[in-house]
């Protein structure tokens, strides 16, 4: 209970609830569309990959917007751009139409990853900060678990309409929680310019490109992949968003606990294994492998999730909180944007089953790595709001 009485706190879950819930309702419907209206599977990726792009140009510039106007006025333009130009896809999903919507909405996603992350460390003193990653992560992850089988629920069902205007309203939600956040002083001091060294940046920022490039070849490929059985692929991807939850939250408990860095490499063979089993699903069939691939990968992912990010927040400090976040949103978002690209890619040239082999040895890759390069020992001093 104490998390949820610092100040500020529930209402930034609240909006993270939303605007990650708006994402989540277009993230697999529009590449699904595109591809039922003649694109090829590369196309359908160039979308989530455009989306992506034009997020992680945005978030290169979100920490010095947030120094100049502050918290409420980047999140508040954020869910705008996220959420509106969602209507310009009643009209049409063409090629060119859906990735010049993606390229605003991913603007306006931009915005609010890097400071919505950025927010909870400004909240909440250093003793919490995993756990207050954790449960923004499960905000999140439960507007994502909700939203991502209602979008292709109501798309598979022939609302497609239903599905823009909702991915159109539900980020303009968020901009009453926008509102009602607390006043955040956000100066700049010396620190907040030092660029975070490599050293720092290398395990946390590896492991978030990789894990989330197969998620972006996840939600992108997966309807795709199992498209005969749509409605196991929308209970599989609700199953990532849950495990992401668990993932997440207990990892944030664990840093918390026991230190930052023990859970990294054992949630990089978890997601290793869910990826197999993913390809396990696609050649034989059944739901078994289905969901528990989306679970085993949905765990880790989680746990590499917040694992990175506290990590690259007790290494910044409290002058580098902006610089941080957007170190380890930008990994993640880049990593989904190539990761549904490059899929993309091998999908059309080797089919399905390869996309989520490549994935599982990708994984595995970077073991070694967190397991080789220690943590930083260094614990962020308290950030007063």
């Amino acid at each position: 209970m104490t998390l949820l009485r610092t100040r500020g706190m529930p209402v930034a879950m609240a909006m993270g609830f939303a605007a990650f819930g708006g994402w989540s309702l277009l993230l697999p419907v529009v590449p699904l569309a595109v591809s039922e209206a003649g694109a090829s599977d590369a196309i359908a990726g160039a979308v989530t990959a455009v989306f992506m792009a034009a997020t992680v140009l945005t978030q290169l510039v979100t920490p010095r917007l947030l120094h100049t106007w502050g918290y409420r006025p980047v999140l508040a333009l954020g869910c705008v751009l996220l959420g509106v130009p969602a209507l310009v896809f009643l009209a049409s999903v063409a090629e060119p139409v859906a990735l010049g919507v993606s390229v605003v909405r991913g603007i306006g996603f931009g915005l609010v990853t890097v400071a919505g992350s950025a927010l909870v460390a400004e909240l909440v003193p250093a003793e919490l900060l995993g756990r207050a990653t954790g449960a923004q992560g499960i905000a999140i992850s439960v507007g994502q678990m909700i939203a991502l089988p209602v979008g292709l629920g109501l798309y598979g069902r022939g609302h497609a309409d239903a599905v823009y205007l909702l991915g159109a309203a539900v980020p303009l939600v968020a901009v009453a929680a926008v509102a009602a956040l607390p006043e955040i002083r956000h100066a700049a001091p010396d620190g907040a310019r030092k660029r975070l060294p490599l050293s720092l940046l290398l395990v946390p920022c590896l492991a978030m490109i990789v894990v989330a490039s197969v998620y972006g070849g996840v939600t992108t490929l997966l309807p795709i992949a199992v498209a005969d059985r749509a409605a196991a692929a929308g209970v599989a991807l609700a199953v990532v968003s849950g495990a992401i939850l668990v993932g997440r939250y207990g990892a944030g408990v664990l840093a918390d606990r026991i230190g930052v860095g023990r859970v990294l490499a054992p949630a990089l063979v978890c997601a290793s294994a869910g990826a197999a089993l993913l390809t396990v699903a696609i050649v034989v069939g059944g739901a078994g492998p289905l969901v528990a691939g989306a679970a085993l990968f949905g765990t880790g992912f989680g746990a590499v999730q917040n694992e990175s990010l506290v990590r690259l927040f007790r290494a910044a400090g409290p002058a580098r909180l902006g610089g941080a976040s957007a170190a380890w949103n930008i990994s993640y978002d880049a990593g989904t944007g190539v990761g549904a690209l490059a899929l993309g890619v091998v999908a059309d040239t080797a089919g399905y089953p390869a996309v989520f082999t490549v994935s599982a040895v990708a994984i595995a890759l970077v073991v070694p790595v967190a397991l080789v390069v220690p943590a930083t020992t260094r614990t962020a001093d308290r950030v007063e709001p």
